[in-house]
């Protein structure tokens, strides 16, 4: 009885809650309520971490060379699409860096800026494959506790940003994140091609700072908020959480950064042993 009372008023409280939302996306793809994709998030999670070695354990790693041409290559399009519409929707055509609302009517311009932001919901869940890639070729090693919570953690709260507040201040990110997703499958796509381009890559390690300045950038205009006298943003908890995942991810890409360069373990091997033997001279000269 008393578990009946409690799901009947978490049904409730979730019913009134769902009354705020945006009307305008509540038909589309995956957004009628948070459980399509904390289903399709939860199995990821699983074959990721668990389902997916067992499976591959005792197989020979998949040759998706070809396929992850195509793969990489098309997400780069897929982000220029989105950095433009992006742009379109209110970053270039309008939007201010300062207290930006979002807009909630059905004009062409507001249902634009709906519509992109729904485009980069989905798209995370596309970058969901970059994990499942990892564990088919045996790559266990990319599969790090920053990869798996960056690449769960995002669809997950972009669910909620466009049901609620798909537009305005909350949603600077987004388009800098598409530029540095163009930035980065470009060098995946690259890298992909075969041993032959390995000398077009030397460029890794700027990758990851380009990722890191993405971070610094975030938290700086996100933070611009808790100094403004009077910005009466709807939904002042996506601004909270935007800076939280700034600090969090700056800290977590400094750690990676750390132990894939200063040491030297995730540079292409035409670097490793020039930074492996910088890091022996300065070893031999505090000695």
């Amino acid at each position: 009885m008393a578990f009946c009372e409690f799901t009947s008023t978490v049904a409730q409280l979730y019913d009134k809650w769902m009354e705020d939302a945006d009307p305008r996306s509540e038909d589309w793809l995956l957004m009628s309520s948070p459980l399509p994709q904390t289903l399709i998030i939860a199995f990821y999670i699983y074959f990721v971490m668990s389902l997916g070695p067992r499976l591959m354990e005792n197989r020979k790693p998949f040759d998706l060379k070809r396929f992850l041409v195509i793969y990489n290559f098309s997400v780069v399009a897929y982000s220029i699409y989105m950095c433009y519409e992006f742009v379109m929707s209110g970053w270039g055509t309008g939007y201010s860096f300062g207290c930006e609302l979002v807009d909630y009517s059905r004009s062409p311009k507001g249902m634009r800026m709906v519509w992109t932001c729904w485009l980069y919901f989905f798209s995370k869940f596309i970058e969901l494959m970059d994990t499942v890639f990892f564990v088919l070729r045996k790559k266990h090693n990319q599969v790090t506790f920053l990869h798996v919570f960056h690449h769960s953690i995002m669809p997950f709260t972009w669910w909620f940003g466009v049901r609620f507040s798909p537009g305005g201040l909350g949603t600077f990110h987004a388009p800098l994140n598409c530029i540095v997703h163009v930035i980065m499958y470009t060098y995946y796509g690259l890298s992909a091609l075969g041993p032959k381009y390995q000398k077009f890559l030397w460029w890794k390690k700027h990758l990851t700072s380009i990722q890191l300045i993405q971070f610094v950038i975030i938290t700086l205009h996100i933070s611009q908020y808790f100094f403004m006298k009077d910005c009466p943003y709807s939904y002042p908890i996506f601004i909270y959480i935007i800076a939280l995942y700034g600090i969090i991810f700056l800290l977590l890409f400094l750690h990676f950064w750390y132990h894939a360069y200063t040491k030297g373990k995730r540079l292409p091997k035409v670097l490793q042993n020039t930074t492996m033997q910088q890091n022996n001279d300065i070893h031999h000269k505090k000695e």
